[in-house]
């Protein structure tokens, strides 16, 4: 085991684990925002979606410490790429040259991929406290599944954060997505469009996909008239 510590601490063994882990975390995204879509469905298809995947006792549980397991190890590496480049590079990215005006947009991936992933971090942080553990609002928990998703998207905590996570989450894998697959070997003319053009979709998906809930949420509230 002493081989695989020292494999995964190396500077590639790390870059190697960052791809991997956020590879895998892309998936849960695609599986998560699926589930989460039947909220356009209606109460009863949301309702029976998530009646189904909490009676799952057992593998819900393992689920759940597998993504737990996920989220740390690519947070962890993240942490230590970030020490390390800080160590390595103590004036930051300054310095750099670009032809572009210095704006967000115009700075490496590598310059925004941790301050987006902060982002993310607090996205996480508040859907977790608003749909696992209903620290905010408790009386959520007595209510159905669609019912709790809609009051909660339309509190304007809630809205703001998940309009402003959402679009922090797309940069991030937008630039994730490209980087994960340069590490494990796709970076060749061959690939590099269509690793490009998966990476812009899926960034967009993801970005307006989770960012439509509170909006949809809204927008249901104001159907009804109140």
């Amino acid at each position: 085991m002493n081989w695989l510590l020292k494999s995964f601490t190396s500077s590639i063994g790390k870059k190697l684990l960052m791809a991997i882990t956020g590879l895998s975390l892309c998936g849960f995204l695609i599986v998560h925002l699926a589930g989460n879509f039947l909220l356009y469905a209606g109460p009863e298809a949301y309702n029976r979606y998530s009646e189904t995947l909490h009676s799952q006792k057992i593998l819900l549980p393992i689920a759940e410490i597998g993504l737990l397991g996920l989220f740390a190890s690519h947070l962890a590496t993240a942490l230590l790429t970030h020490r390390e480049n800080l160590r390595a590079r103590p004036i930051g990215y300054a310095m750099r040259q670009s032809k572009l005006p210095p704006t967000l947009l115009a700075k490496p991936a590598s310059a925004v991929m941790f301050p987006t992933g902060v982002m993310v971090g607090l996205f996480l942080l508040l859907h977790l406290s608003d749909f696992r553990f209903e620290l905010r609002n408790p009386a959520v928990a007595e209510m159905s599944a669609f019912d709790k998703a809609t009051i909660l998207l339309r509190d304007p905590i809630t809205a703001i954060g998940y309009i402003l996570g959402s679009l922090a989450l797309g940069y991030h894998v937008l630039h994730g997505f490209r980087s994960a697959a340069q590490t494990l070997g796709f970076n060749h003319p061959k690939y590099n469009s269509l690793i490009k053009w998966i990476s812009t979709a899926f960034a967009l998906l993801v970005s307006l996909g989770f960012g439509s809930f509170p909006l949809w949420a809204i927008a249901r509230l104001q159907s009804k008239g109140g």
